[in-house]
């Protein structure tokens, strides 16, 4: 499928390879179980295909899960006025679209995934549309009807283009990211109330504090935001910081790309018991191919795993999640064996212990899905869920469900 982002979108600069690793490579309806010889014990589910217009097409970002066992979602394109939709994928493997994006002045083009309150309200942004185009903070209730809470418009005081997804505290408010926009347009840190106010609580300068933030972030219980920035730093290899709820930026670390610990964290965090943040870098590492990473509550920054790009996987793309014994689980836009971008691999799902020991839980053959970008979401028994943004089979991309063997 051809890549149609738009110019200067993360969609568009995603397929683009740093220095650092363009010399190894040039980038490029209904249930199906897939065997996996290389673990017996575990299950791989094709739990939907998209098809296009009016179902969706492409899903970027990863799933909420609820209580019953539903998974909701978005596509960035497809449905009825092909500008992405909001969907529910239900445990028999039946979707249905909730919300169709008709664009301009509502939203168009969602990358991020939804935030679902107690009343079963979803939350999410959309990379463009709203009144000038720069995208919106949206609300889509039970009964399918959507709000546009905020819509943003690049001027110095606002953002533009939040490319990722939102968190929600305890009194409903929602904080997010910009990839642009703000006082210095390198993007901003942001904060909506459910009447829809929104306040920018930090604008990235692109120097040394970070700039171009494309992933959502984490709240601690004194209310810290914890989040990544893809450029910026030290060496223009993006940062890890924190940000007070009085507004005061620290950068946690500055990235220092090939070959030592990484470059281009695009995807968010997962914060532990005792503050310490995970997270993975797109590329850099010591062999190009991206790097899974921690940082302590002092900033102190240690490399888990570096991939090769070969049958470990390449580009980890979506955030980390962790189970009770420490282990991390996540995914892979490339590698895992041949096919798929000139050869390099459809992408892996991969789980990573308590010592840096990483196994490849399934590798994505294309016709299973290829290039899953999203965070995963893990249910109480164990299973990992999540998205694949295209596939060999129909072309517009999978969720999907695996039941990993015991660690």
């Amino acid at each position: 499928m051809a890549n149609r982002a738009q110019p200067g979108s993360w969609t568009s600069r995603i397929w683009r390879l740093p220095a650092s690793a363009a010399t190894a490579v040039v980038l490029v309806l209904g249930l199906t179980v897939v065997a996996i010889p290389w673990a017996q014990a575990q299950t791989f589910t094709v739990l939907y295909y998209f098809t296009g217009s009016p179902d969706g097409e492409y899903p970027r970002a990863g799933l909420d899960l609820d209580s019953a066992g539903n998974l909701y979602g978005t596509t960035y394109y497809g449905g009825s006025s092909s500008a992405g939709t909001v969907f529910k994928v239900d445990t028999s493997g039946t979707e249905r679209v909730l919300y169709s994006f008709a664009g301009r002045p509502r939203g168009r083009f969602p990358l991020a995934g939804v935030v679902r309150d107690h009343a079963g309200n979803l939350y999410g942004t959309t990379d463009y549309g709203g009144t000038s185009d720069n995208g919106v903070v949206f609300r889509v209730d039970p009964k399918g009807k959507e709000e546009v809470l905020h819509s943003f418009a690049r001027r110095i005081s606002d953002g533009s283009n939040p490319v990722a997804g939102l968190i929600m505290d305890a009194m409903g408010n929602l904080y997010g990211t910009t990839e642009l926009g703000g006082s210095s347009i390198y993007g901003t840190v942001f904060k909506t109330t459910k009447a829809g106010k929104t306040t920018v609580l930090y604008s990235f300068t692109g120097g040394s504090d970070g700039g171009h933030p494309l992933a959502g972030l984490v709240r601690d219980k004194k209310g810290n935001l914890y989040g990544t920035t893809d450029i910026g730093g030290g060496q223009n290899d993006g940062t890890v910081y924190k940000l007070s709820p009085g507004g005061t930026l620290t950068v946690l670390h500055r990235f220092a790309g090939y070959p030592k610990d990484g470059s281009n964290p695009v995807a968010g965090l997962f914060m532990d018991a005792k503050g310490r943040v995970y997270g993975n870098t797109c590329w850099g590492g010591a062999h190009g191919w991206g790097t899974v990473f921690t940082v302590n509550t002092s900033g102190k920054e240690a490399v888990l795993y570096s991939f090769t790009g070969g049958s470990d996987g390449g580009c980890p793309n979506g955030g980390l999640i962790m189970d009770a014994k420490g282990n991390l689980y996540g995914n892979t836009c490339y590698g895992g064996g041949t096919g798929c971008s000139g050869g390099y691999g459809c992408g892996t799902v991969f789980r990573l212990d308590s010592k840096g020991a990483e196994t490849v839980l399934h590798k994505f053959s294309g016709r299973d899905g290829q290039y899953p970008y999203g965070s995963l979401v893990r249910d109480a028994q164990g299973n990992l869920y999540g998205t694949a943004s295209e596939d060999d089979k129909v072309g517009f991309g999978t969720v999907w469900k695996l039941t990993p063997s015991s660690p």
